[in-house]
């Protein structure tokens, strides 16, 4: 479904849609960040901090509950997410394109019911970017664009006074019928101006990762490359890059008891990230990466080589908010063609 939607009424759009929790990015203290939207959605954004991943994997959520009277059994109450049905305006096709990686990610051997009560509940109406919105963007040099529809319901491309409207699902369609008296059919001079946004879309310079079709093995053959220990010398573990990382998914599972007798908890799921020393510390005190360039390795081997065997793309969707909001300012980018030309 291809349709025209005039600017003006793209309130309307969002009042039709009213049975359903909508969010746009918003500015607040400074910071892009989607936030409920209101009667009203601003796509006049460049990119949000942080993407929405948070909305199928919130940084914290509980599990169950549980108490356990002495001699007696265990009483477990399950906490499945109830949430009601949002639609997000303003995802970038980076952040569209990180969709598919984290539902295999919680589809894979097992389903994620935590996870999947969510997601089944979030419709991305995403914005083309006919600009890039940071410098640091490189998302054709990972296999996307920056008009990519990958993982998105809606994809809006700004035509001047107008979007162009293309459902890529089922339940794209669904969100434009909704508002189907507003929506204009598009017309063949339509697609050619809309071509024609996406040609000069895809011409505007972007930073390039060489080759990244080769960076498995070369990934692979650097293992134990000393290359790494000094590309994350000025690492201070902070984990930053995973936690504004629209694909990372690291988290731990930790029982915070709030009473001792009965005794009293909920067993809660919260964001971790493999660039904390202690991530990977095991019982007996041995750490497998207890530097940080082993650190560094791990997260960008995972991106380009790990994921890359397990589900044939990389797990990077290249929206450069590692690479900005590093306080050292380590760069993925420049690590990757480091490590690349290093190896050969």
């Amino acid at each position: 479904m291809e349709k025209i939607l005039h600017k003006e009424r793209l309130d309307d759009w969002i009042a039709a849609l009213s049975d359903r929790e909508i969010l746009s990015p918003a500015l607040e203290d400074g910071v892009w960040a989607f936030r409920p939207a209101g009667a009203a959605v601003r796509l006049d954004y460049p990119n949000t901090t942080q993407p929405p991943k948070g909305l199928a994997f919130p940084q914290r959520e509980v599990f169950f509950s549980f108490e356990q009277v002495k001699g007696e059994a265990p009483l477990l109450r399950q906490t499945l997410p109830q949430v009601a049905q949002r639609v997000v305006f303003g995802v970038r096709p980076c952040d569209g394109r990180a969709v598919p990686r984290m539902d295999k990610v919680f589809s894979d051997h097992v389903e994620d019911p935590y996870y999947w009560a969510r997601r089944k509940q979030v419709a991305y109406v995403g914005l083309a970017c006919q600009q890039p919105p940071s410098s640091n963007c490189f998302c054709q040099s990972v296999g996307g664009s920056p008009v990519s529809s990958d993982g998105l319901d809606v994809l809006l491309t700004d035509l001047g006074e107008r979007y162009f409207a293309a459902a890529v699902s089922e339940t794209g369609k669904a969100l434009m019928m909704a508002g189907e008296s507003l929506f204009e059919a598009a017309t063949d001079a339509d697609r050619a101006q809309l071509q024609g946004a996406h040609a000069a879309a895809l011409a505007r310079p972007q930073r390039a990762v060489r080759d990244p079709d080769a960076l498995p093995s070369k990934l692979k053959a650097s293992f134990d490359s000393p290359l790494w220990e000094e590309l994350a010398r000025a690492c201070i573990g902070c984990g930053i890059c995973t936690f504004l990382c629209p694909t990372c998914h690291c988290f731990d599972i930790n029982d915070e008891v709030t009473g001792a007798a009965p005794l009293k908890g909920k067993r809660v799921r919260t964001w971790d990230t493999c660039q904390f020393p202690d991530f990977t510390m095991h019982t007996s005190g041995h750490n497998p990466r207890e530097n940080s360039g082993a650190r560094l390795r791990q997260r960008v081997s995972h991106k380009f080589q790990y994921f890359h065997e397990n589900f044939a793309m990389h797990q990077c969707t290249g929206c450069g908010r590692c690479v900005t909001g590093c306080p050292v300012g380590i760069d993925i980018v420049s690590v990757v063609n480091k490590v690349a030309e290093h190896a050969g």
